[in-house]
Order: structure tokens, then C-alpha cells, then sequence
């Protein structure tokens, strides 16, 4: 496997810090994992709102997550993630698979403190756009506080590529994911120069189904204890 520089993917039209690799995973690899995710058995799958998910590793809790050992084939994608560096010496130990269908999304938020404070995610499937939104101010007095204003960029995800967040846009900053089935291409956009494929202002990307793979290190850990 190509060792791969960090610092060649990092988005310098961002706050710090996003690095973004595009093709982290080849055609035939992301179709394995596609089919993985698609295999595993019914009951993996949690079925929310606005999307389902599969949990895999444990479920984090602040007095510390039960570790459960993570399948082979994400075990192999953690474990390349963590030679970046990203984690410092750390492998990560958790992975959230979501599937999400054209219209769906997910509401701002934070990951909060249950993790180490890097976030990688691989997509698969189809692009999508991550938006980055500021916190609510202390004081609503000091301006608007409704979520359009406080919109200040998006980041393409294109299939098959790998998103790292650190520093003040993981720990500060809120993410989320809109409910559309349909993209328009902004100069909002920050990575448009880090794209494998180049699109262009005002275009319109149609969105189908999205497999992300949000791969973590949950620091706080407990040892499984087996009751017969």
C-alpha cells in the first residue's frame, strides 16, 4: 500500500483542520465494503429517523465503552487511517456505519467528548455535502443566531474518499448534512481544488445512496466481562 504524505490533503481554505483524500479506497475496494455493510446481519442495523446505522465496536458511554473486536475488514481501514498519524499512536476501536438515502441527512451537531478529537469518515456510494455551521453565540443578543447565519461552508465528499477533521473544526464547530436530493455547487465550498473529478460553480449533483464509515478511538474503554 502507497504511504500517502498528510500534509499534501490539507485544506488550507479551512479553518484548521481538514485534510481531505479523494480515491482513499480504489472502485473495487469501496465495492467490498459496500457488500460488507450490505451482508452484515439485519439486527446490526438501527433504524432512526432519518437514516439507519450500524454500530460496530462497542457503544460509547462516559464510564467507558465495552470493547467489542471490530470485523477485519474495518479493522484493515482503521489500522490505515491510524499509520497517517492522525491519532498520534493510537488505533481506532469504533465505527459508525450510516446509510443515507437521497433525502436524507443529519442535524448539526458536535461528536463530543466521548472521543478522541479526530473524526476520519470514508464515503461510499454516492457524493455528498458535510456543512459547517458556528455555535450558537453565548449571548443571542450579539447577532443572529438561526442556523442559515451561522452557515459558513460545506465539503464535498466524493465516493470513495477519506475526511479527517481535527483542531477547531471538530472540536468547535458544528456539521451536519442537509435533507436534499440534490447538491448545488457554491463557491462555499472549500476542497473544490482537492476534488478527483473538477465541477464547477452552479452545478447541480444528484444525489443516491450514501454508506459512510465513521471510523474513531474512544479513549475510555472497559474490559468485556463474559457471565456464564
Amino acid at each position: 500500500m502507497e504511504e500517502l504524505d498528510l500534509k499534501r490533503y490539507l485544506v488550507s481554505e479551512a479553518p484548521p483542520t481538514v485534510y481531505y483524500i479523494p480515491n482513499f479506497v480504489s472502485q473495487v475496494e469501496g465495492k467490498l465494503l459496500w457488500d460488507k455493510v450490505y451482508s452484515a446481519p439485519c439486527s446490526k442495523w438501527t433504524q432512526l429517523s432519518r437514516r439507519r446505522l450500524q454500530n460496530w465496536g462497542g457503544t460509547p458511554h462516559p464510564k467507558g465503552m465495552m470493547v467489542e473486536p471490530l470485523p477485519q475488514w474495518l479493522e484493515d481501514r482503521g489500522r490505515r487511517i491510524a499509520s497517517l498519524g492522525v491519532f498520534e499512536d493510537k488505533v481506532p476501536n469504533h465505527v459508525l456505519v450510516n446509510e443515507y438515502t437521497p433525502g436524507q441527512g443529519i442535524m448539526p451537531h458536535q461528536d463530543g467528548p466521548l472521543y478522541y478529537p479526530t473524526v476520519s469518515t470514508i464515503s461510499l456510494g454516492s457524493h455528498t455535502l458535510l456543512d459547517f455551521y458556528r455555535p450558537v453565540p453565548d449571548s443571542t443578543k450579539d447577532g443572529d443566531a438561526s442556523l442559515e447565519s451561522r452557515y459558513f461552508l460545506s465539503v464535498l465528499l466524493e465516493p470513495n474518499s477519506l475526511l479527517i477533521l481535527k483542531d477547531a473544526m471538530y472540536q468547535t464547530f458544528l456539521h451536519g448534512i442537509a435533507e436534499t436530493k440534490e447538491d448545488v455547487v457554491s463557491d462555499k465550498i472549500c476542497n473544490l481544488s482537492h476534488l478527483s473529478k473538477p465541477v464547477n460553480i452552479g452545478d447541480h449533483l444528484n444525489r443516491s445512496t450514501r454508506v459512510s464509515l465513521t471510523i474513531r478511538f474512544v479513549p475510555k474503554t472497559l474490559k468485556l466481562k463474559l457471565k456464564f
